[in-house]
């Protein structure tokens, strides 16, 4: 009984990372593989328990994330407080299957400016930005 062996190179293609990401997940650990002479070798298996129980065997690899970051200007301390509970209500709002939306918000009280940084799927941060783009242009 053979088994289907994949390459460090061949795994990080299939996941979208980069193969000293996936050399890291070997080395902590986190993805188990056979050192075969001087490089190692994934099983179907060990990269199937990797990717977990909602994948459905290979094809399912994880969906592509965005990543942005909105600055928002002429914010005065109760407007950026608002924004902000917005923002958080929004990344907690997500439905299940959308995967999570992370959210981080800083406020510079001086310049009375606000930065939004946003990291999820890219359909849910499509959302957030037409959630964000509607709440500053009601503002004016």
């Amino acid at each position: 009984m053979t088994q289907e062996l994949y390459s460090v190179e061949q795994v990080a293609e299939r996941l979208g990372l980069h193969v000293r990401t996936v050399r890291g997940y070997v080395r902590t650990g986190r993805l188990r593989a056979q050192k075969i002479g001087k490089q190692y070798r994934i099983t179907r298996g060990d990269l199937e328990a990797f990717l977990g129980p909602g994948a459905a065997g290979l094809a399912a690899v994880r969906a592509p994330e965005a990543s942005c970051i909105v600055e928002v200007e002429e914010l005065d301390r109760e407007a950026a407080i608002r924004l902000a509970n917005l923002a958080m209500a929004s990344a907690n709002a997500h439905k299940p299957g959308e995967g999570s939306l992370r959210v981080e918000t800083i406020y510079d009280p001086p310049r009375e400016r606000m930065k939004i940084v946003v990291i999820g799927k890219v359909a849910a941060c499509a959302d957030f930005l037409r959630l964000i783009g509607a709440w500053t242009e009601r503002r004016r």
